[in-house]
């Protein structure tokens, strides 16, 4: 039997972090982010002191200060000072988390995960990136299947992401996974009738909704001459009514077009984010405590995914799947 070795979990943007500490929420678990004198730290939020938040404190040569005592920790946790003592300090320590800073973002590690962080599917190739942020009341099995559904485009995001005509294609879904994934391809959609189609992608030849443990929700979009556009956004529980994220928008160079695309992409991408948000924390407001919701024909990866985040294989890893919908 093997151990899980435990993911890279993006906690926020590298825009985030500055010269003052930074707080962030993980599964109800409070954590400091600063920039101590070997890169990116971070530890529990709390002095072992009086359980005051370090985050209100003020980073001072690379160390987080205490704003009660001013008792101070460096980035591996350890306790470095502590103003009036005259005494040797005692062997006093925050819990430590590893943290690395990659692709615009900052990861914090469950575990001991090998290898650097993965950020998205155009990693390491020519491209241009932007990186977002996100918070919904939701779930993260709720907030991961919307950004992965398909059908609920026409109405959610009718004139933005479909909905600018009337006509829908007979789509060819095929559903596939493996350990820690699940992912639908959509074929047969010659284009999307909405803005961000019109504006950013022309013809069409396939899409790809992906889930990755451990709560990674990826979105392509293929042209005739390869990937034209990617979206991947990291998500987590940060308590138990509120899911954030950090994700990618991503598409090729293009000799400097794709900066001009970017242009109307974030924009647009935000009204959509916008839109999302509102219906997520409708349905989380308007839910039965201890009511299940329906799993519909059309939703294809609900089961694999409820099955992932509890660490067991998807479904489709051993029985792949194709539909046909009107899409």
């Amino acid at each position: 039997m093997t151990t899980d070795p435990g993911h890279w979990v993006a906690l926020a943007r590298s825009a985030d972090l500055g010269a003052k500490p930074l707080r962030v929420m993980w599964e109800g678990e409070p954590l400091v982010l600063f920039r101590s004198a070997k890169g990116v730290a971070a530890l529990t939020d709390r002095c072992p002191h009086r359980f005051v938040e370090l985050s209100k404190g003020k980073v001072v040569e690379g160390e987080i200060e205490c704003p009660y005592h001013g008792w101070r920790f460096g980035g591996d946790g350890a306790c470095t000072a502590i103003p009036g003592l005259c005494e040797a300090l005692p062997p006093l320590r925050v819990r430590r988390f590893r943290a690395v800073e990659h692709e615009g973002a900052i990861f914090v590690a469950s575990g001991t995960p090998e290898g650097q962080p993965y950020s998205h599917c155009l990693a390491g190739q020519k491209i241009v990136t932007r990186v977002v942020r996100s918070s919904t009341r939701s779930t993260l099995i709720d907030a991961a299947e919307n950004i992965l559904d398909a059908t609920h485009t026409h109405f959610t995001h009718k004139g933005v992401l479909r909905g600018l005509s009337a006509k829908r294609y007979r789509v060819k879904v095929e559903v596939t996974g493996g350990p820690g994934w699940v992912e639908a391809s959509y074929e047969g959609e010659e284009e999307q009738h909405g803005l961000i189609s019109k504006l950013l992608e022309g013809a069409r030849m396939k899409t790809v909704g992906r889930f990755l443990a451990p709560g990674i929700a990826e979105l392509e979009y293929w042209g005739p001459k390869g990937m034209v556009l990617a979206t991947s956004f990291h998500l987590r529980q940060a308590d138990a009514d509120t899911v954030e994220g950090v994700g990618w928008l991503a598409g090729p160079h293009q000799g400097g077009l794709g900066h001009l695309k970017a242009l109307f992409f974030k924009p647009l991408f935000r009204v959509a984010l916008e839109q999302d948000r509102r219906v997520l924390a409708s349905a989380r407001a308007n839910a039965v405590p201890g009511q299940k919701p329906v799993i519909g024909p059309l939703d294809f990866l609900r089961r694999d995914i409820a099955k992932i985040l509890d660490g067991e294989m998807p479904t489709a890893a051993a029985a792949p799947r194709v539909h046909y919908i009107e899409l």
